[in-house]
């Protein structure tokens, strides 16, 4: 099944011969939606869709906010509203990962009675997930997280700031609760929504925790027993924001066979701040989404097959397939944050 697009994959579906194996499928989603260690879901929803390519529309933020609510005349009636809209388009595109199962190595794993070796098919699935989820944070971070993308940048300095500049929070001279709370008060007055997610480079979250303002703040809610600790609550609290997230998922850049080399996916020095609905829905809207086409409409949109090898060669594979398109869909929802540290 190389080389698979959306239109080969419907062709299956059509003929009645693509079908995923369900117990696997299941497993598989769980494993994905479950993997604390990977972001992209946390910052933008993914939004499932019937589709696999497809317009939607994005509203005029000028007329949604405008009164358009007029007195009825007598006898009369109003002139109708003005609601612009503009189209948009996604393309999820098919990823793939296939997995091999040596079916003779498997039996002496299995008859070990080891834990979590009983079924040698649930280990390649959580290889699949979490393949997929890392793959996702890969492209969140091309496609999001990274200078030049959000028109509204700001960058950090250790110098007086001036225009879209802050004192970065290793900088003692820095207020990181005003600072925040300022660009989510410039967003929501840009756009009437309030920023609510906060994405943070491991670095810049480490800056923050330790930052003196923040310590501060913070101090006096703790014991001798129980001392105070920042992390990603307290900071979501102090902030005003909803979720911070820290951005730390860890990838091996290096080739098949090249020694390791392991790196951040995401830039360790930068932010994110967002508005992202918590109801994802083409026509809600969300800085971005993860447009995830639902290939057999029942919601489980990561099917994983399972088929044998060629015959000898006693073995069979585990696939897993996703198609999704991350799309930017509001830029005045999200301000990028560099260098700040």
């Amino acid at each position: 099944m190389n080389g698979m697009t959306p239109e080969s994959i419907q062709f299956e579906i059509a003929k009645g011969t693509f079908k995923p194996n369900i117990y696997l499928t299941n497993l598989s989603m769980a494993y994905f939606q479950d993997a604390s260690r990977y972001v992209a879901k946390s910052i933008f929803p993914i939004c499932p869709v019937q589709l696999s390519s497809a317009k939607f529309y994005t509203f005029s933020k000028e007329d949604l906010l405008r009164d358009n609510v007029q007195r009825k005349p007598q006898f009369s009636k109003v002139q109708p509203a003005q609601m612009g809209q503009m189209d948009q388009s996604y393309a999820c595109s098919v990823d793939q990962v296939i997995v091999g199962i040596d079916q003779i190595a498997s039996l002496n794993y299995q008859r070990t009675n080891a834990p979590g070796v009983a079924d040698p098919r649930r280990a390649k699935v959580k290889f699949v997930a979490e393949q997929m989820n890392l793959h996702q944070d890969i492209v969140f971070a091309e496609n999001f997280f990274k200078s030049g993308v959000w028109s509204n940048e700001w960058v950090g300095t250790n110098t007086t700031p001036s225009g879209k500049q802050f004192y970065k929070f290793s900088d003692d001279n820095c207020d990181p609760v005003k600072l925040f709370d300022d660009l989510c008060t410039q967003v929501e007055q840009n756009t009437g929504r309030r920023p609510n997610r906060l994405g943070l480079g491991k670095e810049t979250y480490n800056a923050l925790k330790s930052h003196p303002v923040v310590v501060e703040r913070v101090k006096f809610g703790g014991s001798t027993a129980n001392p105070a600790t920042v992390n990603e609550r307290v900071l979501a609290e102090l902030f005003g924001i909803a979720k911070v997230s820290v951005l730390s998922s860890i990838y091996n850049k290096a080739a098949l066979g090249a020694e390791a080399d392991m790196s951040y996916i995401c830039d360790p020095k930068a932010a994110i701040l967002a508005y992202a609905t918590d109801t994802p829905a083409i026509d809600e809207p969300s800085a971005g989404y993860i447009f995830t086409w639902d290939m057999l409409g029942d919601g489980q949109y990561m099917p994983t097959l399972q088929y044998p090898g060629e015959n000898g060669t006693h073995s069979e594979f585990i696939e897993g397939l996703f198609a999704a398109d991350m799309k930017k869909t509001a830029d005045d929802l999200a301000i990028f944050l560099k260098d700040c540290v």
